[in-house]
C-alpha cells in the first residue's frame, strides 16, 4: 500500500491543498502549545506575548485543521465544504481585524502567511464550489 493511498482521492488540487493546510495547521497548533510566548509574539508582532492567548489560538487552529481535513476527504459534501469555507472566512476576518482594526499585528513576518492562506483558500473554494458540489 502506497502513502498516496492515504491522501484525498478526489479530482483537482483543492482536496490536496485542504489536506496540506490541515497538516500545517496541526504543526502550528503544536507550536502554540509548546512555545506559547514565542509563537504568539511572532504571529502577533505588534502585541505582547501571552501564553493563554497562544494556547487558545492553538486550539482554534486545531479545530480548523480537523474541519479542513474532513473537507479534503469529503469535498463533495455541501455541509463539509461550507464549514471549511467558513474556517477560512473566519480566519481571514480575524487576521484582517487584528491588523487593521485592533493593531495587534503588522503585515510582515509570520503574520503574512496565514493571511494569504486564508484569503487565497477562501477565494479558491468560492470559485470552485460549483465544480466540487455539482
Amino acid at each position: 500500500m502506497s502513502l498516496f493511498s492515504y491522501l484525498p482521492q478526489h479530482e483537482g488540487l483543492l482536496p490536496k491543498w485542504l489536506f496540506f493546510v490541515s497538516i500545517v495547521s496541526v504543526l502550528n497548533s503544536s507550536q502554540a502549545y509548546l512555545n506559547p510566548t514565542t509563537y504568539t509574539a511572532q504571529l502577533y508582532n505588534n502585541a505582547p506575548a501571552n501564553a493563554v492567548q497562544s494556547r487558545t489560538f492553538g486550539t482554534w487552529t486545531f479545530l480548523s485543521s480537523v474541519i479542513r481535513a474532513y473537507a479534503a476527504f469529503y469535498v463533495n459534501e455541501p455541509h463539509v465544504y461550507d464549514l471549511a469555507m467558513w474556517t477560512y472566512g473566519i480566519a481571514f476576518a480575524h487576521f484582517v481585524s487584528e491588523w487593521l482594526v485592533f493593531g495587534s499585528a503588522r503585515a510582515k513576518g509570520r503574520f503574512v502567511s496565514p493571511l494569504f492562506v486564508a484569503s487565497g483558500s477562501l477565494v479558491w473554494m468560492a470559485t470552485q464550489r460549483g465544480w466540487y458540489l455539482g
